[in-house]
């Protein structure tokens, strides 16, 4: 049974891949991405330079060696403008590949960001960032390895049977696209801080279509906001959240990290994270469902940041891949060097 339903679904995957309006690649640790979550986080950090690497697989229970493969590296750093206020700029390259048709698609990505300070002084600030990115994408099938409705039997995939082949167009393609977002952060001491940021993807509405039709990518809005207070000595709280809308598909992950700061100094960038979150998504046409419980872990080491998270599926895919969902690895390093302009950001 687990055969066919593997097959099902990479059926499904395919012809949503070749015919419909597809969906972004999102990441777990969307606080460990900052480039993918919001072209306004550009420059947004405590150091001159921010290296971020990430990668994730999700599916292997059931697509075992044509699992989703989704991977992201990323630079960006802060120019100095006037006293205190700053730009930001970066460049970012994901690619994601998926099912036995090896559907995927590859971006390379310029981000820009201005950040102007709003109110505050030297230990307690307030910023207002206003970002923009473009990209080229490419997009790509490998059409020999396609499966058809016509020949799945009752014994599963059999590929003598015959079928009609759409009229593909181009099986390899590039479009450009365009991003914006915004954001707004309030830094209180080292300890406290909070932000809230949106952006909009796809500005563009760019065509995605292999069979020379229009189909226009569905633009994608996201909002995300995260805190950061001390409880107690050494100890720290940090619920986060996104929430997500393209076309009618929409998903909410949130949740909380609890660090534990490690460092002979409070000031030391020394500590290990530990936390749960929660995913939600809508059904189509109505109602919603439970998607992922996922359990996370950090360690920070000075300028080091390297995190792990697993999806737990509670999904009604979990019939297939009983708890079984995503594995997701993220490494964030930091150039730092003197900084005489007082605290400047969130530590994300």
């Amino acid at each position: 049974m687990n055969s066919i339903v593997s097959k099902i679904g990479i059926l499904l995957i395919i012809i949503c891949s070749v015919k419909s309006y597809s969906q972004d690649i999102h990441f777990t640790q969307f606080y460990m991405s900052p480039l993918n979550l919001n072209p306004a986080l550009t420059g947004v950090m405590n150091c001159k330079t921010r290296m971020v690497a990430n990668y994730r697989n999700q599916w292997a229970a059931v697509l075992a060696a044509n699992a989703y493969n989704t991977y992201s590296v990323s630079y960006d750093q802060k120019l100095p403008v006037g006293r205190e206020d700053y730009f930001g700029i970066g460049g970012s390259l994901w690619g994601d590949v998926a099912g036995e048709s090896r559907f995927g698609t590859t971006q390379g990505r310029v981000s820009l960001s201005y950040s102007k300070k709003m109110a505050g002084s030297r230990k307690k600030a307030s910023y207002l960032v206003i970002g923009a990115d473009g990209a080229l994408s490419s997009r790509s099938i490998s059409r020999a390895d396609l499966r058809w409705p016509s020949q799945i039997s009752s014994s599963g995939y059999d590929p003598s049977l015959p079928f009609n082949e759409p009229n593909f167009q181009d099986t390899d393609f590039l479009y450009a696209d365009i991003a914006t977002g915004l954001l707004w952060f309030s830094v209180i001491d080292n300890n406290t801080n909070w932000y809230i940021g949106a952006a909009m993807h796809h500005l563009n509405r760019p065509n995605v279509s292999f069979l020379g039709e229009t189909v226009n990518l569905y633009s994608r809005y996201t909002v995300h906001a995260g805190l950061q207070f001390e409880l107690a000595r050494k100890i720290s709280m940090l619920p986060f959240g996104v929430f997500m809308t393209q076309g009618p598909h929409k998903s909410l992950n949130a949740g909380t990290n609890f660090r534990f700061a490690l460092g002979p100094v409070k000031t030391s960038n020394q500590s290990w994270e530990a936390g749960l979150w929660y995913r939600v998504g809508n059904k189509v046409p109505s109602g919603l469902h439970s998607d992922a419980v996922i359990v996370s872990t950090r360690f920070n080491y000075e300028n080091f940041g390297i995190g792990f998270s697993y999806d737990i599926n509670v999904s009604g895919l979990r019939q297939a891949s009983p708890a079984n969902g995503a594995f997701e690895f993220s490494l964030v390093y930091n150039i730092c060097g003197p900084e005489s302009r007082g605290v400047y950001c969130p530590r994300f």
